[in-house]
């Protein structure tokens, strides 16, 4: 009997000390294959598919940055793309789907959406894509031996952002750094002109003739964190989804019945900046120090 009672307290006690040791905040400890499959949900095509890893990779690559960029570049979009997916399957070991295949995870495309997409250049751009691929084959990016959150963006303003004043977490390898390449990238600064009265409709509040702004938080960078409108106040997220801006680095002024309103950069702010890691890449930089200056203090480790 006293046997059988230990049995039934081992049964139930030592897979929730499993649990409770080995899995934190739902993410657990993925051995990580050179065969492994990444489960996308096809948001458009309202289905799952299961996708090789280094496919995935090839997909991820060409929707998500230009090829005509340099090598290196793309060498280091897809180790950031391949260490992106890999964090999400060891959060998502236990749901439907590891990613989605929008912006909303990382843009990625079949092999029928890249024929669409490059046409009668198909087969010239699948090798290209597919060489880049190969030569980080398995590689991906580690802090303390942990596969990386490894955010990436398009433009930055000339410096990228600290994570915790983006996405409220501190991460040690996702902190601010210069990244003045930038200003080769065509989003770098950009002016937008609406009318005084469409200003207002689109957030929302009441129309008067003069235009107060007040800026309350920005980021130790400048981007703007909460600003008030005449008497109302905003996050700069909730300013750029409504005005549609393509940062949270703004400036907001009136110029008589208009209102000008100008940005710096693409994107959240927080990792690899695409162009930063072209423009690293046109001055000699190979791939692995693009990714050490964006991820700080991070190492490149092989499936």
């Amino acid at each position: 009997m006293k046997k059988m009672l230990i049995s039934i307290l081992i049964v139930i006690f030592v897979p929730y000390i499993i649990v409770t040791v080995f899995i934190k905040n739902n993410e657990i400890k993925i051995d990580f294959v050179s065969n492994m499959n990444v489960r996308v949900k096809r948001e458009t095509k309202n289905k799952i598919d299961i996708v090789p890893l280094e496919d995935y990779v090839i997909g991820v690559l060409s929707g998500e940055m230009p090829l005509s960029f340099e090598k290196e570049a793309l060498k280091a979009q897809a180790v950031a793309a391949r260490s992106y997916v890999l964090k999400k399957i060891e959060q998502n070991y236990n749901k439907e789907y590891d990613v989605v295949d929008t912006i909303a995870n990382q843009v990625y495309l079949d092999n029928e959406d890249l024929k669409i997409k490059f046409k009668d250049e198909y087969e010239e751009k699948i090798v290209i894509i597919t060489e880049v691929v190969k030569k980080t084959s398995g590689e991906y990016l580690t802090y303390n031996k942990e596969v990386i959150e490894a955010f990436f963006f398009s433009t930055s303003s000339g410096m990228t952002e600290n994570c915790e004043e983006v996405f409220q977490e501190s991460l040690p390898y996702l902190k601010s750094v210069d990244s003045h390449y930038d200003e080769i990238s065509p989003s770098y600064l950009e002016t937008k002109q609406i009318k005084l009265s469409e200003f207002y409709q689109l957030l929302n509040l009441k129309y008067d003739e003069q235009l107060l702004v007040e800026i309350i938080k920005t980021t130790s960078t400048g981007r703007i964190k909460e600003i008030k409108i005449n008497d109302q106040i905003f996050t700069a997220n909730e300013i750029r989804s409504k005005l549609k801006l393509k940062s949270t680095f703004f400036s907001i002024e009136q110029v008589n019945d208009d209102v000008i309103i100008k940005t710096k950069g693409y994107g959240h702010g927080v990792g690899m900046s695409q162009y930063g890691a072209n423009g690293m890449a046109k001055e000699g930089y190979k791939y692995d120090e693009i990714l050490k200056h964006y991820y700080s203090g991070v190492e490149i480790e092989k499936i």
